[in-house]
């Protein structure tokens, strides 16, 4: 994986070159934070995760599934008791209530590991272990001619260290 990796004392100079990089044109970021940092993600402006999506999604294909099943299973073997309609949906509720989780679960499940781009066919991503402690990181993920650039944004911006990484 090529690109350009800075490392930052402070969350605000790593806000403040996501927010240069992306002036410049550069879209591939990773940030790296030992700690949640609203203003970084700020600055990313990463769009609304799209699991939400997924789980509804799930949720309705198991409502109706959920429906289906009892339904389907009521009329195929009908069971007369005490003259009730044979498709009573009070009692087909519960069904669908459960299915409906389950789908949903799953479809959460699988909208993380799509968006998570699990399992991953790229490289390894550069990584530092101070990141875990007490750094910033920011990662550019871009060609060999780009990642000069991209190291020389970075030390305008403050990065106390840059690195220059080739596939």
């Amino acid at each position: 994986m090529s690109g350009a990796l800075g490392i930052f004392s402070h969350p605000a100079s790593c806000a403040k070159a996501i927010r240069q990089l992306r002036q410049e044109g550069f879209r591939d970021l990773v940030a790296y934070s030992p700690v949640p940092d609203h203003e970084i993600e700020a600055a990313l402006e990463r769009p609304p995760s799209p699991v939400r999506f997924f789980t509804l999604t799930g949720a309705i294909l198991g409502c109706v599934a959920g429906f289906a099943l009892t339904i389907g299973t009521s009329l195929a073997w009908p069971l007369l008791t005490s003259g009730k309609p044979i498709v009573s949906m009070p009692t087909f509720v519960v069904i669908a209530f459960e299915t409906t989780i389950l789908f949903g679960a799953l479809g959460n499940l699988l909208g993380f590991l799509l968006s998570a781009r699990l399992p991953s066919r790229e490289g390894k991503m550069p990584y530092d272990p101070r990141f875990s402690e007490d750094r910033f990181g920011l990662f550019i993920r871009c060609d060999e001619k780009q990642a000069q650039t991209a190291a020389d944004l970075l030390r305008s911006s403050g990065a106390e260290e840059v690195r220059i990484e080739t596939a």
